[in-house]
């Protein structure tokens, strides 16, 4: 074994401190000869990422090579095992790029001719990964040229290069099969395969090889003896690794939980590393969470064999870490064993630097609480210097200066508004509650007067580059309120327009004012900032700025009313208010950590529950307030979950139930896996349902029938996230299946989710497809 890592980061962003990733792969989809770009950009991005943390002063750096969409799409290439529809795609290879791209990217988007593969979130994050599609005769064939070759150019330029691989478990866990089988019978196949892959890598000059295994944080099966088997199974597949490595040391990365049963599993054998996550679970005291324990009761089942990279820097969330803390952790740790210092999980899921946040250029305070990417790489570099007893000259000053940001937010008027903890602690059960279902519903069916299936979208219609070069003016002072107001006032009749042309029954304004449906509200709530720069990926080129909830939530004035009553005005039809629910809006944002998560959700919901007073005051017969994250946030373990469904429930229904019985309320939830939840959803009393369902196969109409789910639902017969129009066959067919789950009088006919990343064009093709598909079900129900 060679030397322990001393200092690391679970894993790295891909898409580039100024999305550059994100640009390139957007002109390439659009024209596919840019593929030397593509690839001359992937691979800056790669060296610049492994410079910096090698000169931030870390001893191993986590690469999985030029990623082009997600890690689990290329795990799938990377064993050969990309949806066979894909397997005559014509690829570019010769553009320096790996010689499957075009298939990826089929697997990934579609194409005109081929449906996407599923796509859901990572675990609890709002990272999305494609889901694999296997079968029984799946065979998988090592396709690894391309990470072969990557791996080599990092060690050439001198990176201590470790590369990253989803581990077996993990990737077969979150698979799909298209013939019923179960996926985790190819556990062995997979071993197997990165058995053959190991020595390889050690010839390119890998000294380690990073195995993510976040599967098993989780309770991993609901049944004794098959998690047992699975156990049992993973830990004699680690084994065979350990064999086939040689000198390689390999090391298992859990996160976003526990990682003791990692270790538990797979001590003894020869795992040279285990990446823990200390940080996930400890910050809510009032969590029914068994990782909320001392430092001394940390990682029960570690004797001191095998290092522990203790990721005491959350790799989540942007608060500075408390680095006085996180040492004495460390030290405590290091009594038992060898111990390393990281982040609790990938830097993918935060900001890539503080420095170039020009958002807190005049909030010092604000900036002082923060850490981003780099910010947390260098805390890392520093703790791993202290617990060696090697600091640097500033070293002591800026444990200090950590410790005083801590107290500092910790006690700072920003974060708590009297006014508001007096309103959330009069908060009763009644509140919480609306009159029965089937009463609101006699008197929203007399009040809406809508036809059976009624037809409508989910909210945001196409962002055209006039609209962003309008909010570029305005944003530049190059317009005037008055000028942007009037420019986003065409666009809402434009979008009226074209929705009455199409012939849905419902309507929505399109939110051509809204950048994002977090960050739009964030920026006219107290307690939240937006930031300017601060990109995140959210799925293959697809990045969001979340904001950051430092503080006690509060709403000064209406945020949405003006845009309803304009859309009212050119319509007879009936318009949708449309708001973004309290768990949502936490979920999509870097939340304070200083008082449950339920408390924070509750002072949103309260904005709401204002917001759709107004409203209803201004005209709106129908509300729609998203939950698009509440499955996302459902906790990992079983043991956890009631309290999150209690108080995430309970906030939803604060938001709402203020309303009247004939106001009707929407929600929407999407990519997400629903199907365990649809008692939760029920939990919800939201009048209609809309959830993302194409992509799966319309998997939860199985769900909502064997519930028996009573409320009015609109599993969704059209993938936006494809720029495929779908045929009319397929959206028929849906219908079909979804009425055989569904009675008529509860169904409504949707896409899966907002058109904002769509053009017209496939836009206007497909909601042509989707409505003539509801006028022939709606004439077969009233035949």
């Amino acid at each position: 074994m060679n030397a322990q890592i001393n200092a690391t980061v679970a894993g790295v962003p891909r898409i580039g401190p100024k999305r550059e990733l994100k640009k390139a792969l957007e002109t390439y989809w659009k024209d596919d000869s840019t593929g030397r770009n593509l690839a001359t950009v992937a691979t800056q991005l790669v060296n610049q990422q492994a410079d910096n943390l090698t000169e931030a002063g870390l001893d191993s750096v986590p690469t999985i090579g030029r990623s082009f969409y997600d890690s689990m799409l290329d795990t799938s290439a990377l064993l050969g095992a990309l949806p066979a529809r894909v397997a005559d795609i014509e690829d570019h290879g010769n553009d320096g790029l790996p010689a499957f791209i075009d298939r990826l990217f089929a697997a990934a988007r579609g194409t005109a001719e081929l449906p996407a593969s599923a796509m859901t979130k990572w675990f609890d994050t709002n990272y999305h990964y494609i889901v694999p599609e296997l079968a029984a005769d799946t065979e998988f064939r090592l396709d690894d040229a391309a990470l072969l070759a990557d791996l080599g150019d990092q060690v050439t330029r001198g990176t201590a290069a470790r590369p990253v691989l989803i581990g077996p478990l993990t990737y077969l866990a979150l698979a799909r099969t298209t013939d019923g089988s179960d996926a985790l019978t190819h556990l062995e196949e997979i071993f197997e395969a990165y058995a053959r892959l190991l020595p390889r890598l050690a010839d390119r000059g890998a000294a380690w090889v990073q195995f993510d295994e976040p599967y098993l944080v989780t309770d991993v099966d609901n049944d004794d003896a098959r998690k047992a088997d699975l156990l049992a199974r993973t830990r004699a597949g680690y084994e065979k690794l350990v064999s086939a490595a040689g000198d390689t040391n390999l090391l298992v990365q859990t996160y976003f939980g526990d990682g003791d049963l990692a270790v538990k599993t797979l001590s003894g054998i020869g795992i040279a590393a285990f990446g823990v996550d200390l940080v996930t679970g400890r910050t809510d005291e009032r969590q029914a969470d068994d990782t909320n324990v001392a430092d001394a009761d940390l990682l029960p089942s570690w004797s001191g064999e095998g290092e522990i990279l203790a990721g005491v820097v959350d790799g989540r969330n942007i608060w500075r870490t408390d680095l006085a803390r996180a040492l004495d952790t460390l030290k405590a740790l290091a009594k038992r064993g060898p111990v390393g210092v990281s982040t609790s999980s990938s830097l993918l899921h935060v900001p890539y630097s503080l420095a170039q946040e020009t958002s807190l250029d005049n909030d010092a305070e604000l900036r002082s609480w923060l850490a981003f990417g780099a910010e947390k790489v260098a805390e890392v570099a520093l703790l791993s210097r202290a617990l060696r007893g090697e600091e640097s000259e500033g070293d002591d000053a800026a444990v200090a200066e950590a410790h005083a940001a801590v107290a500092s937010r910790k006690n700072s008027e920003r974060t708590r508004n009297a006014a508001l903890r007096e309103r959330t602690a009069a908060i009763t059960e009644a509140d919480r509650h609306r009159n029965p279902f089937d009463q609101r519903r006699e008197v929203q069916e007399k009040e809406l007067g809508l036809p059976p299936l009624p037809t409508t979208t989910i909210g945001s219609f196409p962002q055209t580059t006039e609209i962003r070069q309008a909010r570029a003016k305005l944003r530049k002072g190059d317009f005037t309120p008055e000028q942007y107001r009037e420019a986003m006032v065409n666009e809402i009749k434009d979008v009226i327009d074209r929705q009455e042309a199409l012939g849905l029954d419902v309507l929505v304004h399109g939110e051509p004012e809204r950048n994002d449906m977090v960050q739009y509200f964030s920026e006219q709530l107290e307690g939240y900032h937006s930031t300017d720069l601060a990109w995140v990926q959210s799925y293959g080129s697809r990045c969001v700025r979340p904001p950051i909830l430092f503080g006690d939530v509060t709403r000064p004035k209406a945020m949405t009313v003006e845009w309803f009553t304009t859309a009212q005005s050119f319509t007879d039809k009936i318009v949708k208010g449309m708001l973004t629910g309290p768990v949502t809006m936490l979920a999509w944002a870097f939340v304070r950590d200083d008082q449950p998560l339920g408390e924070t959700a509750d002072q949103v919901a309260l904005a709401l529950r204002d917001e759709i007073d107004d409203l209803v005051d201004a005209g709106a017969k129908i509300v729609q307030v998203d939950e698009a994250a509440l499955r996302e946030l459902l906790p990992l373990r079983r043991a956890q979950q009631p309290y999150y469904l209690e108080w995430s429930v309970g906030s939803f229904r604060l938001a709402t139930s203020g309303a009247e019985d004939a106001t009707q309320i929407h929600t929407h939830m999407c990519y997400s896996e629903f199907n365990e939840l649809i008692g939760t959803i029920a939990d919800l009393d939201g009048d209609v349902t809309s959830i993302e369902a194409s992509r799966n196969g319309m998997q939860v109409l199985h769900a909502l029938k064997d519930s028996g789910f009573e409320l009015a639902v609109g599993p969704g017969v059209w993938d936006i996230h494809s720029p495929r129009v779908p045929e009319q066959g397929e959206v028929d067919k849906q219908l079909a299946d979804a009425l055989e789950a569904v009675p008529a009088r509860q169904l409504w006919v949707n896409p899966d989710c907002g058109l904002k990343t769509r053009g017209w064009e496939e836009t206007t093709a497909a909601l042509k497809v989707l409505v003539a598909a509801a006028e022939k079900a709606r004439a077969s129900v009233n035949a």
